[in-house]
């Protein structure tokens, strides 16, 4: 049942089984929890599937809540607990460098003790990066995003709250320039935002192209003029636009160029218009800040979110207008879900090489041989869904996918009940990776 709840996230447009299935397991397994102790190790399992399903988590933090319950399980495989533990202290360990990286640099830029109307907020930036790639040998990336978001948070607030229109015009026209000789016009507040934002991109830019030999400082600068654009009263004109205004496309093409070795000239023409997957992944990132954040954001003086213009458009009430932006946020992530299952990934974001000790090597490679010499299909899928849960199956990339794929193209799954075959497509579909 559980399965088949996790697997009906995973629906494409048009697929109104899974729809239903969907509905028919919430109920039930709302049903279990109630009858059941909140102690059992499965009833904690459902509970936080109901709170947010696996396939819309972030998997780092995932893994730190999942460590913790599989550890009070009956059964659990003590090596695959040690493991993770190892594992979640020692990303964690280069975590920490990352963002004593990123405050020794947004300490530099005194944006946070100069611009007092701006959110100083670089811890919730650099967690958000974590949330989006946690592999340890991304480091770059993460602090890369980090500066990116802080820059964005920064601007975001000049944009919405701070700036009158005559300089917000004055800094998109210095944003569209890029030119540092058109920052005399700016007022002084401006000029420290558009300064750093010059020179944090220009490095980016020259990081890739000293490594790689290709330049994406236009792609970078088409992305930051997409990003200051000026919002719209209706829905659908929100809409059109706040995929854009969120950031989350300057954010997604900065992630790309430094997971993505080698950057190729076809990957750079499919970056430089925004592909479907980045348009589909920043609405839901808007739509779910507007119902976290909408009413917040409006005490301080920010525009209209998209609850509030759904609510002046229909005449709804507030909690109308939520349950549609939900329907919406559903709607979007079924064309996501598309796109995963219809293409191949753009990149490898996984490289090996990592610094472990000879303890994390060998407890790998038992895990290793229990993948292997799993006979059972059931006990494959089960064993692979633990892996992903304690944040461990980037380490057996390849195993997992070879696994699937076997058991995808044979005889495995023809013979299994539809809940097992279920099952299986939705830890299929938590290994792809866009």
């Amino acid at each position: 049942m559980l399965y088949l709840y996790e697997a009906s996230h995973l629906l494409v447009e048009g697929e109104s089984i899974l729809d239903d299935a969907r509905d028919f397991t919430t109920k039930n397994l709302e049903k279990y929890v109630k009858k059941s102790s909140s102690s059992e190790y499965l009833s904690k399992l459902v509970s936080h599937a109901l709170e947010l399903p696996l396939a819309w988590r972030m998997l780092r933090l995932e893994a730190n809540w999942f460590i913790n319950i599989y550890e009070t399980k009956t059964d659990m495989e003590p090596i695959l607990l040690e493991l993770a533990k190892l594992d979640f202290n020692m990303v964690q360990a280069i975590h920490q460098e990352d963002l004593k990286h990123s405050a020794r640099w947004w300490k530099s830029t005194r944006l946070g003790e100069k611009l007092d109307f701006a959110r100083d907020r670089l811890m919730e930036n650099f967690f958000w990066t974590v949330g989006v790639i946690f592999e340890p040998q991304f480091s770059n990336c993460r602090r890369m995003l980090a500066k990116v978001n802080s820059l964005l948070t920064t601007i975001d607030d000049v944009y919405d709250v701070y700036g009158t229109l005559d300089e917000l015009e004055l800094f998109t026209d210095a944003i569209v320039r890029w030119d540092l000789n058109f920052m005399d016009q700016l007022p002084h507040y401006m000029k420290l935002c558009f300064l750093s934002s010059y020179n944090s991109v220009n490095e980016m830019a020259y990081d890739i192209l000293k490594d790689q030999g290709v330049d994406i400082l236009p792609y970078l600068k088409k992305a930051a003029k997409w990003y200051y654009s000026g919002y719209t009263p209706s829905l659908q004109e929100y809409l059109d636009n706040a995929w854009v205004s969120i950031s989350a496309p300057v954010f997604l093409v900065h992630a790309y160029f430094y997971v993505s070795s080698p950057t190729t000239e076809e990957a750079l023409h499919f970056m430089e218009e925004y592909p479907d997957i980045i348009r589909w992944s920043s609405m839901i990132l808007r739509l779910a800040d507007d119902l976290g954040t909408s009413s917040d954001e409006l005490k301080r003086g920010d525009v209209s979110k998209s609850i509030q213009c759904y609510m002046y458009e229909t005449e709804v009430f507030e909690e109308k207008a939520r349950d549609h932006i939900k329907n919406l946020i559903g709607n979007t992530w079924k064309k996501i879900n598309d796109y995963r299952f219809a293409n191949t990934r753009t990149s490898q974001t996984f490289i090996g090489g990592e610094p472990y000790t000879a303890r994390n090597r060998k407890l790998k490679a038992e895990i290793r041989m229990r993948l292997a010499n799993a006979s059972k299909p059931l006990d494959q899928l089960e064993l692979i869904d633990t892996l992903q849960r304690l944040g461990l199956s980037y380490h057996f990339v390849d195993e997992i996918e070879s696994i699937l794929k076997s058991l995808f193209d044979g005889n495995h799954i023809q013979n299994t009940k539809t809940a097992n075959d279920l099952g299986f497509q939705s830890i299929q579909g938590r290994t792809r990776k866009l």
